[in-house]
């Protein structure tokens, strides 16, 4: 029956696209996409590296909410679902699954408007968003310590001297109802300083029902975002640019079920909710001889709760035996960071700096008996910690031409991390290290419309410690480093109609950080200790493509594609033996195709599916999800001024899995138990839009 159903989807798409034929020809050329994470704005055609780009057009017609709604639609990018909302981020196969403990240390990069989210993204909502930047591979020059994997860029909509505006209202099932506003302008008769401003909020119920409270919110969604941004220019050698938000996610936490389901027994449902207030300042002085002075300020103030209940469970479940556990941790996090740098045409230098603090403080509750055996247990532990880090690194880029058509690039980062770290167990550390990364570039421009590089890359990613019950050798552990051989194309054919960039990369990751997991007392479902060594070496290879063609001015098609072998070299710890395994989270394909239609008359549609192969879930265990297709479509008509379109998600209602653990969570026998937390199922939904 699944593989008959799998058919009949792709049977339909099948129908959609073979009627491309029949559409006429268009000499309109594709517009231009410029890059903002690299150290100058340049087209992504020029940028050799392999990045996936969604400009606004894109970010609306392919999600409804969140960036994680995107991350199907870029190839060998990856999430975890451990918590409500995606935060922890995999890139051909590198980054984290989960960070419930300890110091902070992001493979993946998350920055909004200059401002570093790595590792708490949970705010990512999308409203009034102009473009999301995806560079896979190690950033060692760029960003260095939070970039080993690559990093995501996403820049909210740029003030315009013109006035304009927008608001947008929607509604859908799963309770869900948005609205948003976004208005912005020049301020002055020279248009010198402008703004825009813009609000939203999303409230939905979470797709799942709690058969215990009866209730279908336990797990809802409630996300409310205010962005600004202002630009000032004297038109000649200064350009200021602010960037403030704030961030309100107050999201519930009821993702896991015994029986793998939507359907939740919980008698304490937690939450995982976000308020974060950021600010950047970008300024541009460009009065130098032949050379440009850039100052990036950001700062940002975090609130995280993350809780949940931990048997999943309640007295009913459990009867006779009393089985109750429940966590609840409370983040605060400030990050604080400077940069300066100067460019000229073919060389920079800049210098970085950067504070963080985080505190932790984590409360287990729980309590069992099991009246057969007449044995009792309680637990009422509470867990304090104050992290400081701070990071200062030099770096540099310089550009050779070599004739005409080549060009050669060099860049280097050097970094230095102190931190200090304590907590209420009693432990305590300094540790302090110094990193080195870069890159070598060899472009070579074959015409106007074709573009090859290749490039050798080192990224690295600090060490830390392990707490817990661990032996005091394995205490700390050592930085990461991770070499990246890498060979791409650009290329503009068909007089721009059709873009195609494609690579190909071999990685090897030495001293690599594998994190692990095992449960110290079966009946206690928050007794994990989590483990982190630097026993292995990982090696990945791989290819990427994206394809994107507009064979008239109604259609376009579009392909990414990712392809991944990524796996553990050696690796061997009491509880595990993962030499030669795969990787977690790290798919072999992934795979999202599409296609639009726009009518002169207005009428739209559009139709996406993407794909990805089955992948381990963890390290600690040799669970493996289910392959996976889902498909989104759109209709919709479009006049002047204003816009409406029905949308569905997950068209197909496929059931899949985003996190799987492998552990025992059911008394009194407690066997060793896959359990899954599904991702989203089938939704639909209309969206009204207005320009003003």
């Amino acid at each position: 029956m699944k593989n008959r159903s799998h058919s009949r989807r792709l049977a339909i798409i099948a129908v959609f696209f073979f009627a491309l034929p029949v559409v006429s020809w268009s000499e309109d050329a594709i517009d231009e996409i410029v890059v903002s994470a690299d150290f100058r704005e340049r087209a992504a055609s020029e940028l050799p590296a392999s990045i996936t780009v969604l400009d606004s057009e894109e970010i609306q017609s392919m999600a409804v909410q969140h960036f994680e709604e995107l991350v199907n639609a870029i190839p060998n990018l990856n999430w975890s679902g451990d918590g409500h909302r995606a935060r922890y981020f995999q890139i051909r196969g590198v980054g984290e699954l989960e960070q419930y403990q300890g110091a902070p240390n992001p493979s993946v990069g998350f920055l909004i408007d200059d401002i570093d989210f790595s590792g708490i993204g949970t705010v990512a909502t999308l409203f009034d968003m102009q473009q999301v930047e995806v560079l896979r591979g190690p950033q060692g020059t760029r960003y260095g310590a939070n970039a080993l994997a690559g990093l995501i860029y996403m820049r909210s909509a740029l003030p315009t001297p013109d006035f304009e505006g927008g608001a947008e209202l929607t509604i859908g099932d799963d309770g869900t109802f948005a609205g948003g506003v976004a208005l912005g302008g020049g301020i002055g008769a020279d248009d010198r300083l402008m703004y825009r401003l813009s609000a939203h909020h999303h409230q939905s119920n979470g797709f799942r029902d709690n058969r215990y409270f009866n209730r279908d919110d336990t797990n809802g969604r409630e996300e409310t975002t205010v962005r600004g941004r202002m630009r000032w220019s004297d038109g000649d050698r200064w350009q200021v640019d602010l960037a403030a938000v704030f961030a309100n996610v107050n999201n519930g936490y009821d993702a896991f079920a015994l029986d793998n389901s939507l359907t939740m027994l919980s008698d304490k449902p937690g939450k995982d909710a976000q308020e974060s207030i950021g600010a950047s300042v970008r300024v541009e002085f460009s009065g130098l001889a032949n050379a440009t002075l850039t100052s990036i300020t950001s700062v940002a103030d975090s609130d995280i709760e993350f809780s949940y209940d931990a048997d999943w469970g309640n007295d009913d479940s459990w009867a006779p035996v009393t089985y109750d556990y429940i966590s609840i941790s409370d983040r605060q996090r400030t990050t604080l960071s400077q940069e300066f740098r100067l460019a000229a045409t073919n060389w920079l230098v800049g210098v970085y700096a950067m504070r963080l603090e985080d505190e932790l403080v984590t409360v287990n509750l729980g309590d069992y008996y099991d009246p057969f055996y007449d044995f009792a247990d309680s637990l009422d532990d509470t867990f304090g910690s104050d992290y400081d880090a701070t990071n200062f690194a030099a770096f540099g880029q310089y550009d050779h031409d070599i004739g005409n058509a080549s060009r050669v690039s060099f860049g280097l980062r050097a970094e230095r991390r102190t931190t200090d770290y304590g907590d209420t167990a009693g432990l305590i550390a300094d540790p302090a290290e110094s990193m080195f990364g870069g890159e070598l570039t060899f472009i070579h421009y074959h015409s106007d419309s074709i573009t090859s590089f290749v490039s050798l890359s080192k990224g690295y990613k600090a060490g830390g410690f392990n707490l817990g019950l661990v032996p005091d050798d394995r205490r700390e552990f050592g930085a990461e480093e991770l070499w990246n051989l890498e060979a791409g194309i650009k290329s503009s054919l068909l007089d721009g109609t059709l873009l195609l960039n494609a690579a190909i990369f071999v990685s090897r990751r030495d001293d690599q950080q594998v994190r692990t997991s095992f449960q110290l007392i079966p009946g206690d479902p928050a007794s994990f200790v989590f483990f982190t060594d630097n026993a292995a070496k990982g090696e990945t290879v791989g290819f990427e493509a994206d394809i994107r063609w507009t064979p008239s001015d109604a259609w376009m098609v579009y392909a990414n594609i990712g392809l991944l072998d990524a796996s553990f070299d050696k690796f061997e710890t009491p509880q595990v033996d993962l030499s030669g395994r795969a990787q977690a989270h790290a798919p072999d394909y992934t795979l999202a195709v599409g296609a639009s239609y726009r009518h002169p008359s207005g009428v739209f549609a559009r139709i996406d599916m993407s794909a990805r192969d089955d992948f381990y879930f963890d390290v600690s265990h040799d669970q493996i999800s289910d392959p996976y297709e889902l498909v989104n479509a759109r209709l919709g008509y479009q006049a002047s001024s204003w816009s409406v379109n029905l949308w569905a998600r997950n068209l197909f209602d496929e059931k899949y899995a985003v996190r799987g653990f492998y552990f025992g969570n059911e008394p009194p026998d407690f066997p060793n138990t896959l359990y899954t937390r599904l991702g989203d199922p089938r939704q639909m939904g209309v969206t009204f839009a207005k320009d003003f």
